[in-house]
């Protein structure tokens, strides 16, 4: 399992409208099963971005990106 921090998890959870408070966000979760949507995507970005410092670039603004939870913080991991 990936160790993500506290507000990593807390944040993606805000996106989520079809996951329950009481499931466990794994790094298998798939974001976008789990209600995930463009809007959300966009949002999420410029939160994440904000928290982190950090900005995604081109290459990374795809739907592979945001498909799990573990692909998510792999990228951003990579720009930390």
């Amino acid at each position: 399992m990936l160790d993500w921090d506290d507000s990593f998890e807390s944040t993606v959870r805000q996106y989520l409208p079809l996951f329950s408070a009481e499931e466990e966000i794994r790094e298998d979760t798939n974001l976008l099963d789990a209600g995930l949507d463009s809007m959300g995507i966009v949002e999420l970005l410029a939160k994440i971005e904000a928290d982190y410092g950090v900005r995604f670039q081109d290459d990374a603004l795809t739907l592979e990106t945001f498909q799990t939870a573990g692909s998510l913080w792999r990228t951003l991991s990579a720009l930390r």
